[in-house]
């Protein structure tokens, strides 16, 4: 039987439950979100009822101290939540599997680098004694000077590394930080070893190595023989040998791996984690007294849709299923191995970061088919003569609409469009006639999707009916800037209105950002058992604000966002719960300026504007322009450099 795919909630009054089921809000938000009263989203960032705090106020605040969507909203006391879960996960698992090594993440800072964000992990991970890791010299250069701890934590070196890089960790040891460099290809640890000899330290070193278990979804590349990073068992060898002619055995303390990112089959998990453990054990046989750390890389996949399936966009296992399954294979091995239990290393940045932050947009105005009306004077039209076949099969087909023929309508009426538009193109259509086809056309499309509504089973041809006559609801951001992952590599991400949830909605809609692009635009939405191309949505309202969530978008998104229009970072605002568990804002980074996203591309803004000045002064000499009109022109022009680069209400007077 053919699903419906857009039906009302018959015999009774639309409700808030019925507004959480339709956009599966405890599926995805796995109790970090909920539908209050009234009708408005909330986030409980420690899941904790009673500790709320509603999105809508949050945003009407923030618009009166003049920070307009689109804004980024983060939620401190989500980060603490999301550690202690994952402390407590890998707790359990060590207690049922009776492990005797211990857990620790680093949080890998590439998932999202902003200042606020990487201190507020370091700083709530310390009672846990998590660290970092970095893929590069500038994310190095930002840890090591971060990470100053009496109890030093764990700093994790990925990436390539060329000879300031490896300079900077030794210097790093030096001062007593607890830093790994992993060695991705041999000649690095030439390099280590130069430095270390130069400083007079004795180095701790990590290698990657390049499992043959395959990864899977989108980052399935991370592993297997054609993986960008790490070394085969050969090379593996080959720089233990290295060592321990330099009597240096002792030093190698961490083996690692990275599976990929967003693994979505608990199975490549565990195939990835069984060969590293061999690996792992396999070394201190052969005489790595040092090493301890054993290093499973990130992967811990985000329930985006929350339909807990082997889909790129979800995960088929639990973060408890995943501890226990890492700590098992561990201990197996190690067990059947007869060595020591080494500390697991973990780093899940996405499962850490994706649920802290969220992206608001205000919709700015829609285009909708469903709008189309027919003239009152059908039959003198279909009686001329001139009239061509094909406007002629649409008036037909459009009376004709019903139940019982809502199929065979749909059919006659595609064909009827095409020829219409085909004889248009050859010279043999007028513009009148095309428009009045084009008019019945659309209008035949609303009346049948009407009709196959109210079907007690929609018949498959005109289940496309939603995508086709789908309202385009433009909204106030950049989905190259903000969503990149979205048009980058199809991601999905919740996106639910964040108020009016107490009414029904009656649009179906797909997004479309500001840039002049037309691959900026949302069409895709998370689904239970398929990808939805609409998304339900209220009709808008004139002179109300619409606006939009877009959720689970911590980890990426902010430091994969491009200037496409020059379109530039949003408004950032931290918000966290005091004592009384009422929402307090902790800190504002206020979004680029026109200036200064023009600066990004070597444009001097004074320069543009004593430009700007100039050609003003000579629209006075020419008098184009009075003093007056020139002065005011120019303080447009100066406000605007130093205005948000997205849409502003109200504009300017």
């Amino acid at each position: 039987m053919a699903i419906v795919p857009f039906r009302s909630v018959l015999e009774r009054a639309w409700t808030t439950a019925d507004a959480a089921e339709r956009y599966q809000l405890a599926a995805w938000g796995k109790g970090y979100f909920t539908v209050t009263p009234n009708g408005h989203i909330a986030v409980r960032p420690e899941k904790v009822e009673g500790q709320e705090i509603d999105l809508l106020e949050v945003v009407e605040e923030l618009r009166g101290r003049g920070l307009a969507a689109p804004l980024v909203l983060r939620f401190s006391n989500m980060v603490t939540h999301r550690l202690r879960d994952m402390r407590d996960a890998f707790a359990a698992a060590i207690a049922e599997n009776s492990y005797q090594g211990r857990y620790q993440a680093v949080y890998p800072i590439k998932v999202n680098q902003q200042r606020s964000v990487v201190e507020e992990v370091y700083r709530y991970g310390s009672d846990y004694g998590f660290g970092l890791e970095v893929g590069s010299k500038p994310e190095l250069l930002a840890v090591i000077a971060m990470a100053d701890d009496p109890h030093p934590r764990l700093i994790v070196c990925n990436g390539f590394k060329d000879d300031d890089y490896i300079k900077s960790v030794i210097l790093a040891t030096k001062l007593g930080r607890a830093i790994v460099p992993v060695v991705e290809k041999l000649d690095e640890l030439d390099l280590i070893l130069k430095h270390a000899d130069r400083e007079g330290v004795r180095p701790r070193i990590g290698v990657r190595v390049k499992l043959a278990s395959e990864g899977a979804g989108r980052w399935r590349g991370s592993a297997g023989a054609k993986s960008k990073f790490g070394l085969f068992v050969g090379e593996v060898l080959t720089l233990f040998e290295r060592l321990r002619e330099r009597g240096l055995e002792d030093c190698l303390e961490l083996v690692h791996c990275h599976p990929g990112s967003q693994l979505h089959n608990i199975r490549r998990v565990k195939d990835a984690i069984g060969e590293l453990a061999h690996v792992y054990a396999e070394l201190v046989k052969l005489g790595a007294s040092g090493l301890r750390y054993l290093d499973v890389g990130g992967g811990l996949g985000v329930d985006y849709d929350g339909s807990q399936t082997n889909f790129p966009s979800s995960m088929n296992y639990t973060l408890e299923e995943y501890a226990n399954e890492v700590v098992y294979r561990v201990a197996s091995v190690c067990a059947e191995k007869e060595v020591p239990h080494p500390t697991i290393v973990t780093e899940s940045g996405r499962a850490l970061a994706a649920y802290q932050s969220l992206l608001i947009v205000n919709v700015v105005g829609r285009s909708a088919l469903d709008g189309f009306e027919v003239p009152e004077d059908l039959d003198e039209i279909q009686a001329e003569a001139e009239v061509s076949q094909p406007v002629l099969d649409l008036i037909e087909a459009n009376r004709a609409v019903s139940e019982r023929r809502a199929v065979e309508c749909y059919h006659d009426a595609i064909q009827a469009h095409e020829q219409a538009l085909n004889l248009f193109n050859l010279g043999y259509l007028t513009l009148m006639e095309r428009g009045l086809a084009e008019r019945l056309f659309w209008k035949t499309c609303s009346d049948l999707r009407g009709v196959a509504r109210r079907m007690p089973s929609m018949p498959e041809e005109l289940q496309e009916l939603e995508s086709v006559l789908a309202d385009i609801y433009f909204c106030n951001f950049s989905v190259f800037q903000s969503l990149p992952d979205s048009w980058a590599i199809d991601q999905l991400f919740p996106i639910v209105p964040i108020h009016r949830l107490d009414q029904k909605p009656s649009r179906l809609a797909v997004l479309a950002d500001m840039t002049c692009d037309s691959d900026g635009k949302i069409d895709r939405f998370i689904h239970m058992r398929d990808i939805k191309m609409t998304l339900p949505v209220h009709d808008l309202v004139a002179g109300e604000d619409y606006y939009l969530g877009v959720f689970l978008t911590g980890a990426y998104q902010e430091t994969l966002g491009d200037l496409h229009n020059l379109f530039g970072d949003t408004h950032v605002v931290h918000l966290g719960l005091d004592e009384s568990n009422a929402w307090r804002i902790e800190e504002t980074v206020e979004g680029d300026t026109a200036g200064e996203v023009l600066s990004y591309l070597q444009y001097d803004a004074d320069a543009l504007l004593a430009r700007f000045e100039a050609s003003c002064g000579r629209a006075v000499q020419r008098e184009d322009l009075s003093e007056e009109e020139a002065e005011r022109v120019l303080a447009f022009y100066r406000a605007k450099l130093e205005g948000y680069t997205y849409l502003e209400p109200g504009g300017s007077s």
